[in-house]
C-alpha cells in the first residue's frame, strides 16, 4: 500500500499543478481577449471563446490521463499504450466498468486516478461555468445597453 501511494501521490501532484496551469491559462487568455475587444462578444465570439476554454480544459484533462496512462505502461500493467489510455480514461472519468482492472500489486493507483479525475473535472467545470457566467452577464448587458439607446 505505501508503494502504491508513494507512487501515485507524485503523479496526483504532477495532475494538480497540469490543471491549475491549464486554468489559468484558459483564464489569462480569456480576460485579455475580452480587454482587447473590449468586452464586446457577438454570437460567434462568444461561441468561439467559450469552445476555447472547454477544449482548452478537455485537453488538460485528456493529459492528464494520458499521464496516468504511462504510469500504468511504465509498472508493467497494460501491454499496449491503447489498452493503458483505456483503463486511465474510464477510471479518471469514474466510469469504472471493470472489464480491465490493475493487479493486485497496484490496485488502490485506481481510485487515486479516480478521486484525482473527480476534483480535476470539477475544476475544468468551474472554469467554463465561470466562462459562460461572463458571457451571459456580458451579453445581458449589451442587449440593456441597446434596449436603453432604442428608447
Amino acid at each position: 500500500m505505501l508503494s502504491e501511494l508513494l507512487v501515485g501521490l507524485p503523479v496526483m501532484l504532477i495532475c494538480l499543478a497540469l490543471q491549475a496551469g491549464f486554468a489559468t491559462l484558459c483564464m489569462s487568455f480569456y480576460l485579455r481577449y475580452n480587454r482587447r475587444h473590449n468586452g464586446a462578444s457577438g454570437f460567434l465570439r462568444s461561441s468561439l471563446l467559450l469552445s476555447m476554454v472547454m477544449l482548452t480544459m478537455l485537453l488538460s484533462n485528456f493529459l492528464q490521463m494520458a499521464l496516468w496512462a504511462v504510469l500504468f505502461r511504465l509498472l508493467g500493467e497494460f501491454d499496449s499504450a491503447s489498452a493503458a489510455l483505456y483503463f486511465s480514461g474510464v477510471t479518471f472519468a469514474t466510469l469504472g466498468y471493470g472489464d480491465v482492472v490493475l493487479s493486485p500489486e497496484w490496485r488502490l493507483l485506481g481510485p487515486l486516478e479516480a478521486a484525482n479525475g473527480i476534483l480535476m473535472f470539477g475544476v475544468s467545470t468551474a472554469v467554463m461555468t465561470a466562462a459562460v457566467m461572463d458571457v451571459l452577464k456580458r451579453n445581458l448587458a449589451a442587449q440593456r445597453l441597446e434596449q436603453r439607446q432604442a428608447e
